[in-house]
């Protein structure tokens, strides 16, 4: 009896395999995440689709396309992959000590600095983890990136991700001595809208609004920007410069507080604080890796510097 009517090839292996030619669009680059070569991915497809008596993918020179057969299943080998990577973690107890590789994609100015804390405490607690902390702005592919979870500092916008909320960020208005220097006090809200401004462009770009800590009044009034950035780190030192005000997480600017080079301007008021979340997809079963990354992370987030737990 040969090895595949006799189950001697390793089913599991032969899924994982075609899950991955599919997440990864193409036999060549699933070779390349897998660490094999195209040839062992393309004899493992064929084996497959040998053994499960259909045609999973077709292919032509520049592209692939699943076959119904195929699609139907992809759902299947998913689901059961995850039953089967579930199945080990209990039997191996790794939903006590996680092993592997987590990749978490985070902001960049607050995945080189806020985040580095809790991340040091994640490895320091396991040992035999390590993680891929990846600095970008934009939501990724999570499965053709093979991405376990993403921090997002702002508001969630798509439904199909779980979302849990771990922390607020407040944020300010600061300008420089400099700048202050060449205009009245500013005294009341009306009065911020004389002076020049840098737009956060991810969180605001041609109003300000802004709320009183007390009463909770909010006012807004349009600006035009001398300068539109997506980088706080960009728009705290264009502040530090004189070129406007600007909103900022304070955070990022506490020490410039602290040493005069930057004003924060009518503290009783304030823009909306930013929420934080940690974010990855719906899914049967979630490994142990991202289960204590999550564990830990709602614990500390709301502990760090310049963050708070969620008011609402």
């Amino acid at each position: 009896m040969s090895k595949t009517s006799s189950g001697g090839i390793d089913r599991i292996d032969l899924m994982r395999t075609f899950i991955r030619i599919v997440e990864s669009g193409s036999l060549s680059a699933a070779a390349q995440q897998m660490q094999t070569s195209q040839p062992t991915v393309s004899r493992r497809l064929q084996a497959l689709e040998r053994m499960l008596g259909a045609k999973l993918i077709l292919r032509t020179t520049h592209a692939m396309k699943l076959t119904d057969d195929g699609q139907r299943c992809y759902r299947h080998a998913k689901l059961l992959i995850e039953q089967w990577s579930a199945l080990e973690d209990d039997l191996r107890g790794d939903g006590e000590e996680p092993e592997g590789i987590l990749r978490v994609r985070a902001p960049h100015a607050f995945g080189q600095d806020q985040l580095i804390a809790p991340l040091t405490e994640y490895l320091q607690r396991y040992g035999n983890m390590s993680v891929d902390w990846m600095l970008n702005d934009r939501t990724p592919d999570f499965i053709a990136e093979h991405i376990d979870c993403m921090i997002q500092v702002g508001e969630i916008t798509d439904p199909s991700m779980v979302a849990v909320l771990l922390a607020e960020v407040p944020r300010i208005v600061v300008a420089s001595p400099s700048l202050l220097a060449g205009y009245s006090p500013i005294k009341q809200i009306d009065s911020l809208a004389r002076l020049p401004w840098i737009a956060v462009s991810t969180f605001y770009r041609n109003e300000v609004t802004l709320s009183h800590g007390e009463s909770g009044r909010s006012a807004s009034f349009e600006i035009k920007p001398k300068l539109s950035t997506d980088s706080l780190y960009a728009a705290r030192k264009a502040a530090e410069t004189g070129l406007g005000a600007a909103i900022v997480s304070a955070w990022v600017v506490s020490e410039n507080i602290v040493d005069g080079t930057l004003v924060h301007i009518l503290p009783d008021w304030h823009a909306k604080p930013l929420p934080v979340y940690l974010v990855y997809p719906y899914a049967s079963y979630y490994p142990a890796r991202l289960l204590k990354f999550l564990e830990l992370i709602r614990t500390v987030m709301p502990e760090l510097s310049g963050t708070r737990r969620p008011r609402n």
